[in-house]
């Protein structure tokens, strides 16, 4: 949030049974997206759900480095949740 706006989103799924999550969409927007708060995001993220194993489907050229700094690999074909958890959207950086 900057000023009562949101600025950013991570959309991603994960299920406390089986310990994985899958990133499925980040986004910031333009005037932020060089500040950190891609990585602070993913990094509030991992700490809201510290057993849990990250992957990812995001190919983008704006995700790309995020992810790779942030060791988060590619999620494999098919590799979704037999759970079924429903995905969750969270403001970025909050």
């Amino acid at each position: 949030m900057h000023i009562r706006r949101v600025i950013g989103r991570v959309t991603y799924r994960a299920c406390d049974t089986c310990a994985e999550g899958v990133i499925t969409d980040v986004v910031l927007d333009e005037p932020f997206r060089d500040c950190g708060l891609g990585t602070r995001a993913l990094s509030h993220l991992r700490s809201q759900y510290p057993d849990v194993t990250w992957r990812t489907t995001l190919d983008t050229r704006l995700t790309r480095a995020l992810l790779r700094r942030m060791r988060v690999p590619k999620a494999t074909a098919g590799g979704n949740c037999p759970h079924g958890r429903p995905g969750v959207t969270a403001p970025a950086g909050s």
